[in-house]
């Protein structure tokens, strides 16, 4: 039996949408930015921010296996919730 494979950002035989940067469908961090702006909850965007720069820099600390990937992951949710932080203090500006 032969099944065919997708070529995608995420490489060859991901399924398209797994991961952040492909153009199928919002990830997982991005819905939860955009709940926590709406829910105008700058705590909680602080916290992920928080864990996912602990994450990196644990990632960056190891050795003996390629983590360049799953580093490159984190660095695009960081992207996201500074996106998020923006987005929630252009607001706050803009009501007060």
């Amino acid at each position: 039996m032969r099944t065919a494979t997708l070529e995608t950002s995420a490489g060859v035989g991901a399924p398209p949408g797994l991961f952040a940067g492909t153009d199928f469908m919002p990830s997982a961090i991005e819905h939860i930015v955009d709940a926590y702006v709406r829910l105008k909850n700058r705590r909680g965007l602080d916290e992920l921010m928080m864990h996912r720069q602990r994450l990196a820099v644990d990632l960056k600390s190891r050795s003996g296996y390629d983590f360049s990937l799953p580093i490159g992951q984190i660095d695009e949710e960081i992207a996201i919730i500074e996106a998020g932080l923006s987005r929630l203090k252009a607001e706050n500006s803009t009501a007060i």
